[in-house]
């Protein structure tokens, strides 16, 4: 559930928790606005995950952290293409729960750290209706006067780490080029993002 429009990345007046909270208001107002739209049109909601969300994630260090010990012996080459597909499973993963999302109560969970180290986490708590509560947990580390999502956990299961552990099966059994050629697949039968 996490936008930021560009005129707010800019700004060095915002911390990442109220960076979030703005962001978060107003995709949850143009879901509310445009939600048929949205699931009629898969693109459509693909383009808003892409346009608004993502830029402000740091999928080079999310790209590094996932592949493990195995990024550094990649080329080049082969680190943009794993990011780059990697990045498109992404797209998709959050543009479904995103359409998922249907006028819950979103609160935020004071945090210690207020944004003037290099790194923060801000805490949403999601009431799902059904007893306990969604916490969706953001990670966040400052780059050139840059805030970027690194990491994103829900109800405590952290993406990176279940990625990491899920591609590290097929990266030790089958090799590299099978997992991209597995992400790859996913994605054109997907629909590609």
């Amino acid at each position: 559930l996490f936008l930021m429009p560009m005129s707010l990345a800019d700004d060095q007046s915002f911390t990442p928790e109220s960076i979030i909270k703005k962001t978060t208001e107003q995709v949850l107002d143009r879901l509310k606005r445009d939600k048929e739209t949205l699931q009629d049109n898969p693109g459509e909601m693909f383009r808003l995950v892409s346009d608004l969300i993502f830029p402000h994630f740091d999928f080079g260090v999310m790209s590094r952290f996932v592949m493990g010990a195995t990024w550094k012996s990649l080329s080049d080459e082969k680190k943009q293409e794993f990011a780059d597909h990697f990045r498109r499973l992404l797209v998709r993963t959050y543009a479904s729960a995103l359409l998922e999302f249907s006028d819950q109560e979103i609160r935020y969970v004071p945090s210690e750290n207020k944004g003037k180290g290099r790194t923060a986490k801000v805490l949403q708590q999601i009431d799902t209706g059904s007893g306990e509560p969604m916490i969706i947990s953001y990670r966040l580390h400052n780059r050139n006067s840059d805030w970027k999502v690194y990491d994103v956990s829900v109800s405590g299961v952290s993406l990176v780490k279940t990625y990491r552990a899920s591609f590290q099966s097929i990266t030790e059994s089958q090799g590299v080029d099978a997992l991209i050629e597995s992400l790859k697949n996913k994605n054109q039968q997907y629909g590609n993002p």
